[in-house]
């Protein structure tokens, strides 16, 4: 593994690895070797599941949701909810 344990991150480094991941994600996938595209999903991961694990009630836009996606299309407006845990 590369980078630093995300468990031993606090919350504003963590946030700062995932921006970073996040926006190095496509220039990865198109011109990274298939090592470099493996490590990042496993760098990825990793971050999105501590992020996760931290905060499992997160605000969850219904409009991300299948039923959202749904609706979007039938021109209704959605609202954010928590998840559930």
């Amino acid at each position: 593994m590369t980078g630093v344990d995300p468990s031993r991150l606090d919350d504003q480094q963590l946030m700062k690895e995932l921006e970073t991941i996040h926006r190095t994600r496509h220039d990865t996938l198109l011109y990274g070797s298939n090592d470099a595209l493996r490590a990042h999903n496993e760098r990825m991961a990793q971050l999105e599941g501590e992020y996760l694990r931290r905060n499992p009630r997160r605000l969850v836009s219904s409009g991300r949701t299948r039923e959202g996606a749904r609706d979007r299309c039938c021109g209704e407006t959605t609202t954010p909810r928590t998840t559930s845990a």
